[in-house]
């Protein structure tokens, strides 16, 4: 019983801290957040896709077929 009975007090302090304590953002922070996840992995991404490119042609040029 001790096991369940500080389960439920954990998942009441958790309520509590979630309901109470915790400052949600805006939405336009959230918004705004979001862009900059998007920009950030849509550079990443085309700088991984231009690595691949000069990869290969490195590779092309070393290795011809």
């Amino acid at each position: 019983m001790k096991i369940i009975k500080s389960f439920i007090n954990y998942c009441k302090g958790c309520y509590e801290e979630l309901a109470h304590k915790v400052t949600w953002p805006t939405y336009k922070e959230l918004t705004q957040s979001a862009v900059v996840v998007l920009s950030a992995s849509l550079i990443i991404a085309v700088v991984v896709w231009l690595m691949d490119v000069a990869f290969k042609a490195v590779m092309s040029a070393v290795y011809p077929n």
